[in-house]
């Protein structure tokens, strides 16, 4: 069951393509999915710690390849959400049996929550939870840049921010081969390489005139301080991890 259930995770490319072709399923629904199959995963793994099998890796890493190319063809954070879930997925399947891909997981799960509240709050304001043209918030309305900035650089794993600190952790504890450097260098780059580009064509630039730039209310806002709290307490853990 939990092989299955990791299979499905790993091999995302048929599982969202499929799921892309129902008309009535939503992006943000197969976000919930899929963030869901990966908690259920983080779970299990708490339970049933084990190693996995090399081709179940090499076909994740084969998915997360695709998922960074479908990832960098959206404008919409929903979708950019459940690729981010595919393109960490290798991580997960490979360090699971040392427990240190589940808390990556965790604390990736943490900030995704976040992207999926702003993209909720476009989706409500502007229409559609599509960025393409709505640039420039940091300058209009600094509390939804300032949140969006919080989610884009911990997801590009710039420490403190646990997803950092958990990785450089793991590298530091484990024998590299040629796998995990692929691995590794699939996450880094891949995960760097989008969460700047999101930044640089929703954080920056100019404001765009057409648009009506709205502001958070306070119950918007909640939620967003609650993450970044939760991030921080992650980043606890993960720091004690690097120094044990």
């Amino acid at each position: 069951m939990f092989d299955i259930l990791l299979f499905i995770l790993a091999a995302g490319v048929p599982y969202y393509i499929l799921l892309e072709k129902i008309k009535p399923i939503k992006s943000k629904h197969i976000f919930l999915l899929s963030a869901s199959l990966l908690l259920g995963a983080v779970v299990f793994s708490s339970y049933i710690p084990n190693e996995h099998k090399t081709p179940l890796v090499i076909i994740s890493l084969v998915s997360a390849l695709f998922s960074i190319y479908k990832a960098t063809q959206t404008t919409n954070f929903y979708k950019l959400g459940y690729y981010l879930i595919f393109v960490n997925a290798p991580f997960f399947v490979l360090f699971e049996g040392q427990g240190s891909g589940a808390m990556f997981s965790l604390s990736l799960l943490v900030s995704l929550v976040g992207l999926f509240l702003i993209a909720r709050f476009y989706e409500k304001n502007y229409g559609s939870a599509n960025y393409r043209y709505i640039t420039g918030i940091t300058l209009v309305r600094p509390y939804i840049g300032t949140y969006l900035t919080f989610y884009l650089i911990s997801i590009a794993l710039y420490p403190p921010f646990p997803h950092s600190l958990f990785i450089l952790s793991y590298i530091i504890k484990s024998e590299p081969n040629l796998l995990w450097l692929m691995v590794v260098g699939t996450l880094f780059f891949g995960n760097f390489i989008l969460a700047m580009g999101v930044m640089k064509r929703t954080l920056f630039g100019r404001p765009n005139p057409n648009i009506h730039y709205v502001h958070m209310k306070t119950s918007d806002k909640i939620p967003h301080i609650l993450i970044i709290i939760l991030l921080l307490v992650l980043s606890g853990f993960g720091l004690k991890e690097i120094l044990s």
